[in-house]
């Protein structure tokens, strides 16, 4: 009896020491990824000019060399590993909320494909998990097809940075990287745009539901030059992990973050999540809330190589209404009550 209590009390150490471990290597995952938004281009920046300085300057001139020999690589679909998507620290980031991915349709893979992933919240944690890493398994939810997150192009500007982002699969979200991504890489290529963008990242806040998309059009252009279906992507639980102080319209620190968004292409945000090492305080850390992203029904697109407006306004209103549906049909099922609406400005 005393043997068999030993025992026991050891598995249940066992197992709690195991749980802390994967809490903190979690919680390490999720460190990075934030610390490489928000200060990896700055930083690897900064330290080749420094290096450059340095006895080691041939170093850096090297990486210079080949930064210029290699400056179009992005806008070609980038140079993706499959290595790199499949590193198990991204398994700790997806368990952290967790996140998931849930399919609703088969891909074709004789075709190309559009995803408007909506909301972008703070940093889009949701689309970088599902569709730049492996962690949620999207190539086996998908196989054939091959995903492209699209994000700000002066990201791949910066040293070291460009080659990690392209590592996941991630490109620029400008029209040469698309053009050359639906037209000249075959068919089973998804690129995914975060539509709402940086506007939309201004009025995200927790139990908030709602999306930048009245207006948003140029996507749905895209995809009808190229004959690339669409396909509505909503994640639920992508305001909830962040909170944000959100400025009234007309007020001084709005029309910092308009400035902000209209010459560099981002918007700063005073935001705030979790402390490193207590879920009470305030970090930079996110909140551990789960975030569900549902891939809705590809819309049938037809090519045309010079639409009209009406033709653009009639597929985006198609949309709309599919991106609506997909909320509605999905809400209750996330935690949301049967009464939300989600809100489309």
């Amino acid at each position: 009896g005393t043997g068999s209590n030993v025992l026991s009390a050891l598995q249940d150490l066992f197992w709690l020491l195991k749980s802390k471990v994967e809490k903190q290597l979690q919680i390490i995952s999720v460190l990075q990824w934030v610390l490489t938004f928000l200060i990896m281009g700055i930083a690897c920046t900064l330290i080749l000019m420094y290096i450059l300085c340095t006895d080691c300057w041939a170093i850096a001139a090297l990486y210079l060399a080949w930064l210029v020999f290699d400056w179009n690589t992005p806008k070609k679909g980038g140079r993706r590993s499959q290595w790199v998507r499949n590193w198990a620290i991204w398994r700790y980031f997806r368990d952290y909320f967790p996140i998931r991915l849930v399919k609703t349709h088969n891909l074709l893979t004789t075709r190309n494909y559009i995803f408007g992933y909506h909301p972008h919240g703070i940093m889009g944690l949701g689309a970088f998990c599902n569709f730049s890493t492996e962690a949620t398994g999207v190539s086996q939810k998908f196989p054939g097809i091959r995903p492209y997150l699209a994000t700000l192009a002066g990201n791949f500007r910066m040293p070291i940075l460009r080659d990690y982002l392209m590592s996941g699969g991630i490109c620029p979200v400008n029209r040469d990287s698309i053009d050359y991504i639906l037209s000249k890489n075959g068919n089973g290529n998804a690129i995914i745009i975060v539509v709402g963008g940086a506007a939309e990242s201004l009025n995200c806040t927790p139990g908030k539901n709602s999306v930048t998309l009245k207006n948003r059009k140029g996507f749905v252009k895209l995809a009808l030059r190229h004959g690339a279906d669409l396909v509505p992507v909503y994640s639920f639980g992508e305001n909830e992990v962040y909170k944000q102080v959100i400025f009234e319209e007309g007020s001084w620190g709005r029309w910092i973050q308009k400035k902000f968004q209209k010459h560099i292409g981002f918007a700063p945000c005073i935001f705030h999540g979790r402390g490193l090492f207590s879920s009470t305080t305030w970090g930079l850390l996110p909140y551990s809330k789960p975030i569900t992203t549902v891939v809705g029904e590809p819309i049938t697109i037809p090519k045309i190589d010079n639409p009209s407006q009406k033709d653009v306004d009639f597929y985006h209103s198609i949309y709309v209404d599919s991106l609506i549906k997909l909320f509605d049909k999905y809400k209750s099922k996330f935690g949301l009550p049967e009464t939300e609406v989600l809100e489309v400005n």
